[in-house]
């Protein structure tokens, strides 16, 4: 799937237009690579680094969406990396000792 529809179906961006100005822009990586093709395609297991309003947010892309749907329907196919408890960007043993555990 193309990058910026996927940005679009998993609603991230308002439109594909806006989706493909972000990607122009050079604000979106694809496993760790700066991507400014549109087309870029993305498949499942692909970690996706977003600039939001307040924060980056670091995504793995687990299903590809069929169509644009409802937010819950968008949500199941993409987990965030810098949650409560995930670990995907640090080792577990790093984020353990980091800080202390969370109830």
């Amino acid at each position: 799937m193309r990058l910026d529809k996927l940005l679009y179906c998993l609603r991230f961006a308002r439109s594909r237009g806006l989706a493909q100005r972000w990607i122009a822009e050079g604000h979106i990586r694809r496993n760790g690579t700066r991507v400014i093709r549109q087309d870029q395609p993305v498949g499942v297991g692909d970690v996706l680094t977003l600039p939001l309003r307040s924060k980056v947010l670091p995504i793995e892309i687990v299903a590809l969406p069929e169509r644009r749907g409802p937010a819950a329907e968008a949500r199941e196919c993409y987990r965030e990396l810098d949650g409560v408890g995930a670990s995907a960007i640090a080792g577990e043993q790093d984020a353990q000792e980091e800080g202390p555990a969370l109830p």
